[in-house]
């Protein structure tokens, strides 16, 4: 990428064109199949990652071997950065890819020595960090204290592409098994509140792509739930 685009980034926004120099020479291109782990809950954190195409999802394993789905990110979204700033640099949760995706990896050394440069850049990361905190922080209310109805639409809300004349519309291109993880119900359960929520004639799902048939009616079926 080149500095412009990164810029865009807020890890990269303050950074000199010599600084940016610097950072890339040091990272590299890495393309990932469907499926395809980019690293391990527990392994040595040696350099967070930006994502230019495709998803990934950061997830972490029980006892009993079931999968909990931590976070999806999304193109033009880095991770793992904080973990450079933990006593233990190693990863928290494991990386793998949802569909064929290209992500570019930094080294975390050299992007820590670039931080020691600049006050700036310090203080840029902080606030991107605390906006990312603040965020956890919202979900796992939402986790802890609304049932998987209320969860399912929040999703909605957040994904609405589109607001035309035509029905709202959300691009379902995710695996549901997975969003059924991300939001910590069963898969049963989605398909569960998809079939009510289409037999209330609130949304109507066509493919991959959800329409939401009447907003008020979805919030009111909120107060019922």
């Amino acid at each position: 990428m080149i500095h412009e685009e990164l810029r865009q980034f807020p890890l990269f926004k303050n950074l000199s064109d010599i600084q940016l120099t610097q950072l890339q020479t040091t990272s590299h291109p890495i393309r990932l199949e469907a499926n395809q782990l980019l690293f391990e809950h527990g392994q040595q954190a040696r350099h967070f990652f930006l994502v230019k195409t495709g998803r990934m999802k950061l997830y972490r394993l029980s006892l009993d071997g079931k999968e909990k789905v931590i976070e999806m990110i999304p193109p033009r979204q880095t991770f793992a950065e904080a973990v450079m700033f933990m006593q233990h640099h190693t990863y928290p949760v494991s990386a793998r890819a949802i569909e064929s995706s290209e992500i570019i990896s930094f080294n975390n050394d050299v992007y820590r020595q670039l931080l020691r440069e600049s006050t700036e850049n310090c203080f840029q990361l902080l606030g991107d960090l605390s906006m990312r905190l603040h965020g956890l922080v919202d979900e796992i209310d939402n986790l802890t204290l609304q049932n998987a109805t209320y969860r399912f639409i929040g999703f909605l809300q957040q994904q609405l592409v589109t607001q035309t004349d035509e029905p709202l519309a959300v691009l379902l291109d995710i695996p549901k098994n997975i969003l059924a993880s991300r939001l910590s119900i069963q898969p049963e359960t989605l398909s569960r509140i998809l079939k009510n929520l289409v037999s209330a004639r609130i949304i109507r799902v066509e493919g991959k792509v959800i329409k939401i048939q009447d907003m008020n009616k979805l919030h009111r079926y909120l107060i019922d739930e």
